[in-house]
């Protein structure tokens, strides 16, 4: 496994899971609306400026340059 980081960090086309959330609990709130909670597994799309997108199960999530570089996760592949 890889060291934890920024998921912003993550070049498009490889793919992640989500280790730690660096916000409160709005910010919890919040991505576990999206279906993004600790251990999920996604794929990094699109990187845009800071921001990227990501994939999981089906449906593509946008996450700005607030949230993104608050989300630590571990490269997979």
């Amino acid at each position: 496994m890889s060291e934890p980081q920024a998921i912003n960090q993550i070049p498009a086309g490889h793919r992640a899971r989500l280790v730690q959330v660096l916000g409160g609990h709005k910010l919890n709130r919040r991505l576990l609306a999206l279906g993004l909670n600790l251990g999920a597994e996604v794929e990094i799309v699109q990187r845009r400026g800071r921001g990227i997108v990501v994939s999981r199960g089906g449906m593509r999530i946008a996450l700005g340059e607030g949230v993104a570089e608050n989300l630590l996760v571990e490269v997979l592949d």
